[in-house]
């Protein structure tokens, strides 16, 4: 039970690495911080593709990162 919980947590990390370095930054630096306020609100909104995908995978693997390792915790100490 130790090492399956083990694999599939080391597993979820790799995948969850990876989808947050896939990922496009956010940030637009010193021009997007002065001028960027009203676009947050109004204007970009996530789109359906590539964006939208690895954020949902970011999401899945870091709740079953969570749940695994607070079951080791639980279950073996």
């Amino acid at each position: 039970m130790h090492t399956a919980l083990m694999i599939v947590l080391l597993i979820s990390s790799i995948v969850l690495i990876i989808s947050i370095l896939l990922q496009e930054s956010k940030s637009d630096g010193l021009s997007g911080s002065i001028a960027g306020g009203a676009e947050q609100l109004f204007g970009k909104k996530k789109s359906r593709g590539y964006d939208m995908i690895l954020s949902r995978i970011t999401t899945i693997c870091s709740i079953v990162y969570i749940i695994v390792s607070l079951a080791i915790v639980a279950i073996f100490n």
